[in-house]
């Protein structure tokens, strides 16, 4: 007997994700209300907010574009990864078949993860707008100059940054591009986002945590002609000389089931070697290989 509603977002776009769904649509449809199946590129589907749960079927990058796509709702996500690493998509095919009852019946919960919001403004007019899960991302573009921005946070002046580019990453987000720059790794229930320079142009310029109680600014003093703002690394929109980015909390969470065998901690060591160490020679095999 169906109890619940669901909701199906998938990357239509990767071979054998379309073929897996459909497959499933009858054990699904054994358990819960199928309210549409639909492509994760694509705006939410009309009452998509009715939804008990979305089941979302790609990689990391697949759930991000849905909890853009679902941000003004309280949809909570399961990824389903049909991608490479599976670090937000935690859940296999075979684990999700195994918990999904669970889920549906509200015994595993999700984890809230804070988004943000993302405003540019160039004189006045807003130019972009977007939901932020995972970063946002300035880069410096052709001609690949170095550019400079400035960054307060409420009515602090936080640094000046001469360089390649900023991230600015959630808790969610800490563990892709802003940990590949350098930034640190954040626990995902904090409230706190990672400020984190890009190749900066001094050695004393580190990254920073700060809380999200208030909105940071930050304003293009001097970028190049290709110089853009990424949100995830899939939503782009230029930059210009004067621009200002308004990064704040967003009104809701993305709320993202953990897999119930794993904690985050596990995920960090299993899906990134986190805090293993280094695998040495031995003393009587370095002599053997002599």
């Amino acid at each position: 007997m169906a109890c619940g509603k669901i909701l199906i977002l998938a990357n239509t776009a990767k071979p054998g994700v379309n073929e897996q769904v459909e497959s499933l649509r009858a054990w699904f449809e054994r358990r819960a209300e199928i309210l549409a199946i639909g492509s994760s590129r694509d705006p939410a589907p009309a009452g998509a907010g009715e939804a008990d749960l979305c089941v979302v079927f790609g990689g990391d990058g697949t759930l991000l574009a849905a909890a853009r796509a679902l941000a003004e709702t309280d949809v909570p996500l399961l990824g389903v990864n049909m991608g490479k690493l599976g670090f937000l998509a935690d859940f296999s095919v075979e684990h999700m078949q195994k918990h999904l009852d669970a889920i549906l019946a509200g015994e595993v919960r999700p984890v809230a993860r804070i988004m943000l919001h993302v405003h540019v403004c160039r004189g006045g007019t807003e130019t972009f707008s977007s939901h932020v899960a995972n970063d946002v991302a300035i880069a410096a573009g052709p001609p690949f100059r170095m550019i400079d921005l400035n960054v307060a946070r409420g009515d602090d002046h936080v640094a000046r940054y001469l360089g390649d580019g900023l991230v600015i990453a959630t808790p969610t987000g800490s563990t892709g591009y802003n940990m590949s720059a350098g930034g640190p790794i954040l626990e995902p229930t904090l409230e706190a986002v990672a400020i984190t320079p890009v190749s900066p142009h001094t050695l004393s310029l580190r990254p920073i945590t700060v809380g999200v109680d208030e909105p940071i600014h930050v304003t293009a003093a001097r970028v190049n002609e290709g110089s853009s703002v990424f949100v995830d690394g899939q939503v782009p929109g230029a930059l210009a000389d004067g621009d200002v980015i308004e990064i704040r909390k967003a009104d809701r969470p993305a709320r993202i089931f953990p897999h119930p065998g794993r904690t985050f901690f596990h995920t960090l060591a299993g899906k990134l070697q986190w805090g293993q160490s280094p695998h040495h020679t031995e003393p009587n095999d370095r002599a053997r290989s002599g």
